[in-house]
């Protein structure tokens, strides 16, 4: 095999391709410890040039992971392809930008491996962003970094029960069973009510950053620039806020302690993860894998039909 590090400077994402023709799944069973160990040293490695890709995303990731899991509280808009744990990356409409997040990081549990894979590479646009949150919070002015450091952050969601904006809570959680619902809302710490038109109304306090379990390093570790009103966009958020008022938006946010997010701190979040991250265009066939905790990702809005399948473990 051939590997290549796509952006010298920042070390990642490492590029492995095969000398010959070589189908993917047999591959990574065969190399399971050691891209495990690629991944660990450069936070993202990509897996491209493979034969046996078409059929071979799930067998591949259910080679490289112990137990896939399911897309459970999660926000973005995807749907399950498979019961084996494949889930579209997201159906976020193509002419928007998904800023850099960890996924899940405004849960109590997150994946610490994400598995992308790509069926079909659109005409235009639509990289994966990646960059390091190791970096993401070094270069963030100091006031945002200690307003968020100190006080963390509060995401509010407000599902409905099966008709308006945004998700269902039966999406969300993958059952029309409250009883279950209500039991994984608690074993997460979280806060919730229902809503008198059968809707859900959820709350959780969770830190802005954490400690990487291996490296033992703080890294940048939320979504709140995603999820406040201003991620939108600023006409299209203030119109939204206008007309539902803050409670009612599908999410928000706030800090720790209650007090309003900035929007020049979002701003800056938001600057700094474009200036640290690491682009490159997809192929058909690349699979690429993600340390989630030490690397962010994103998507670019874009052009034509694309279909990126997501696995997390």
């Amino acid at each position: 095999m051939r590997t290549t590090v796509l952006d010298q400077g920042r070390g990642f994402p490492l590029c492995v391709e095969p000398r010959g023709r070589q189908d993917l799944g047999v591959f990574v069973t065969e190399h399971r410890q050691l891209l495990h160990e690629n991944l660990a040293e450069h936070g993202a490695v990509l897996l491209r040039g493979f034969g046996g890709t078409r059929d071979g995303f799930a067998p591949a990731v259910s080679a490289l992971a112990d137990r896939l899991l399911p897309y459970v509280h999660g926000n973005s808009p995807r749907t399950k392809v498979s019961d084996a744990g494949i889930y579209t990356s997201t159906e976020y409409p193509a002419e928007f930008a998904i800023p850099l997040h960890n996924e899940l990081s405004y849960a109590a549990r997150w994946p610490s491996v994400l598995f992308l894979h790509c069926v079909t590479a659109p005409e235009r646009g639509g990289q994966t962003p990646i960059a390091d949150s190791r970096e993401i919070l070094r270069r963030l002015p100091p006031g945002v970094r200690r307003r968020f450091t100190e006080r963390g952050v509060i995401y509010r969601q407000r599902l409905h029960g099966g008709v308006g904006l945004g998700r269902s809570w039966q999406q969300t959680y993958e059952t029309g069973d409250r009883a279950l619902v209500e039991r994984h809302l608690r074993e997460l710490g979280a806060e919730f009510s229902w809503t008198a038109d059968g809707g859900l109304r959820t709350s959780q306090l969770r830190p802005a950053t954490v400690i990487h379990p291996v490296l033992g390093e703080e890294v940048w570790f939320n979504q709140a620039d995603q999820w406040h009103w201003t991620g939108a966009g600023p006409d299209t958020g203030e119109e939204l806020l206008e007309l539902l008022g803050e409670d009612d938006l599908p999410t928000s946010c706030r800090h720790g302690d209650g007090t309003p997010l900035a929007p020049e701190d979002l701003s800056d979040i938001r600057r700094v993860g474009r200036e640290c991250a690491v682009r490159f265009d997809w192929a058909p066939g690349d699979l690429l894998m993600i340390d989630n905790v030490r690397v962010a990702h994103g998507r670019e809005p874009y052009a034509g039909p694309r279909r990126i399948l997501l696995a997390m473990a």
